[in-house]
């Protein structure tokens, strides 16, 4: 494994960090009274559509899983929209999961539905610029010993330090603490941001002090 590679790594994923710490900082400059917890679907919506656009140009520019079969432009035009409709999907089905955990069914549909596109960007949107629209691909890599590339295993951690910062961020939900950030979504919007960006920096440290365990087979 070449150290290089787990450098490209590094360097993007501390890309993709600071882009959500610039989405709560840099909006206050241009937009008066702008915060996380005051305007939170506001910055719910920032925030995903920085990291989306920011992870499809790390894709587009790094080219971590290449494949060397050239495809029609017709293809790629039907890939791109099998995509679409995955990420919805996923938007449909994180909004699913997270109304039979308990969020309101009617009150708040926004809230949940934006909270949903966050988690379906922190970890569908990346398999799917990693994979794109192949299930049984997304089966591989996260079942045991699946990933073929340091690239996948960062996906594999990311990607469960994104669901599980939300369920943890869930928990202080109902205590009795009367606190801005127990309203709904935000502690759980939050709990997946640091998730995820933890998981964006642990991955490739991960990586690095067992890199001479990891070995990778090509399928």
């Amino acid at each position: 494994m070449k150290d290089a590679e787990i450098r490209r790594l590094l360097a993007a994923n501390l890309l993709c960090v600071f882009s959500v710490i610039l989405t709560a900082v840099v909006p206050a400059f241009f937009w008066d009274g702008f915060t996380v917890l005051g305007t939170h679907l506001a910055w719910l919506c920032i925030c995903s559509v920085c990291v989306s656009a920011l992870n499809i140009i790390l894709h587009l520019v790094l080219k971590p899983n290449l494949s060397p079969k050239r495809s029609s432009f017709a293809h790629k035009i039907s890939r791109f929209l099998k995509c679409c409709i995955y990420f919805f999907m996923s938007c449909i089905l994180f909004h699913t999961i997270i109304v039979l955990y308990g969020a309101p069914l009617i009150e708040s549909v926004t809230e949940t539905f934006l909270f949903a596109v966050l988690l379906s960007t922190f970890t569908t949107l990346q398999c799917l610029c990693m994979l794109g629209p192949n299930i049984q691909a997304w089966i591989r890599v996260f079942s045991k010993n699946g990933a073929m590339s340091i690239w996948e295993s960062s996906l594999q951690i990311t990607t469960m330090c994104s669901i599980l910062g939300a369920w943890f961020g869930a928990f202080p939900i109902p205590l009795d603490w009367d606190r801005p950030w127990q309203v709904w979504p935000i502690s759980c919007s939050l709990g997946a941001t640091f998730g995820y960006m933890a998981g964006l920096i642990i991955a490739p440290l991960w990586i690095h002090w067992n890199r001479k365990q990891l070995t990778y087979k090509s399928r």
